[in-house]
């Protein structure tokens, strides 16, 4: 299931630049997406799968090889297994630039692929691909499923809760024990998987990297070593606080959130649905969603900050448009929310007319001036 919106732009953007990579965590479609562009391109494809022993022993010598395909789309998949090959890529496009010469697909962020491909800088556009939103499964599956099950494609649409619930716990392993060090990070699995744990355990609050340092018995680098990784490798998300001048003291330090809803119920031992509304954990669980549903769609040229004042203002999300805050919201989980004074505070401080309160399915109606409820479908309406 490939959004149409995401395919468009990503054949535009072969239209335009000699390289265009594809990044995203495993298993949220790229290669699905890479296929049906291979189908729609004008420009003939060449397809490598860099996981594959073939595959990769055609690159032994790779300048031979690809030139052979100067006039063809040349498509790298798992190009971070190789990153050895950006400077030829660079090189390759200096002395016959085109559009779209090669699509490249990586399991991890554009920050991590720049740090091996600065010689790609101003010859290279990004798309990110995140695990499904409430959006794009329309009504394939309710929004309990998705909520519970997570956005990856393997883990949602599952014949059982079961072997959902087992695919998480795969994909969790195989990442810490072989994707990591692949993109370079070489640590002990049982530090990363306690680390990973206790990120899930204090979901929505304040990161504090000494804490954990303490708790693990190693040090704050190193922790925030993990932490970086991690986020370049698409299982946490980061969520930094807005500064605004204010006359009031604002918390400076982020947020960490699982980076998918399915893998922190699978780390919190949450199997079902039940057991999940019945956890205290089902509010950071329910603030974590929203949060990774809200970034996978909002809109080109807004960002997503949250913001605390000392004295216990609040607003879980704060949008920001040209660096100036354009929406505010306050997440949470009954239908029937009662508007925070903390909240309040935050939307007379910051002057938006945007204000929401976003629930699992409640109708939009006013709780304030310029402060409304509304369910979590209509808030991503309002946000793409």
């Amino acid at each position: 299931m490939i959004d149409r919106l995401i395919k468009n732009e990503l054949l535009d953007m072969l239209q335009d630049t000699p390289a265009v990579a594809i990044t995203g965590a495993r298993q949220t479609g790229k290669t699905t997406l890479a296929r049906v562009i291979e189908k729609e391109f004008e420009t003939p494809t060449r397809y490598l799968d860099l996981e594959f022993p073939d595959d990769q022993a055609k690159l032994q010598n790779p300048v031979l090889f690809l030139e052979q395909y100067i006039d063809d789309c040349v498509i790298l998949d798992e190009i971070h297994r190789m990153p050895e090959l950006f400077p030829l890529l660079r090189s390759l496009i200096d002395r016959h630039r085109r559009p779209g010469r090669f699509l490249l697909l990586g399991s991890a962020s554009p920050t991590l692929l720049r740090d091996s491909s600065e010689s790609l800088a101003g010859r290279i556009s990004y798309i990110e691909l995140h695990p499904f939103n409430l959006l794009e499964i329309g009504k394939q599956t309710a929004w309990q499923t998705l909520f519970l099950r997570g956005g990856f494609p393997e883990s949602l649409f599952a014949r059982s809760l079961h072997t959902s619930s087992r695919w998480r716990m795969n994909f969790i392993q195989t990442y810490l024990e072989r994707e990591l060090p692949l993109l370079g990070l070489n640590s002990d699995v049982r530090i990363l998987r306690k680390l990973l744990i206790m990120i899930a355990q204090s979901q929505g609050q304040i990161l504090n990297m000494q804490n954990l340092a303490t708790a693990l018995g190693v040090s704050r680098p190193t922790v925030s070593k993990y932490i970086d990784f991690m986020e370049k490798a698409y299982i946490l998300y980061r969520l930094e606080p807005w500064f605004v001048n204010l006359k009031k003291r604002l918390i400076k330090s982020p947020k960490v959130y699982l980076s998918d809803s399915g893998l922190f119920h699978s780390l919190m031992g949450l199997q079902d649905f039940e057991a999940l509304t019945n956890s205290l954990s089902i509010g950071p669980s329910w603030e974590g969603f929203v949060i990774n549903q809200t970034q996978s769609v909002l809109r080109d040229g807004r960002q997503l900050w949250f913001l605390r004042t000392h004295e216990g203002a609040e607003a879980d999300i704060v949008i920001t448009e040209q660096d100036r805050p354009v929406i505010t919201a306050e997440i949470k989980w009954t239908n029937a929310p009662k508007l925070s004074k903390g909240f309040l505070n935050v939307t007379g401080y910051l002057g938006t007319t945007r204000n929401y309160i976003i629930t699992p399915t409640a109708d939009t109606y006013p709780v304030a001036e310029n402060i409304h409820v509304t369910s979590l479908n209509t808030w991503l309406r309002k946000v793409t």
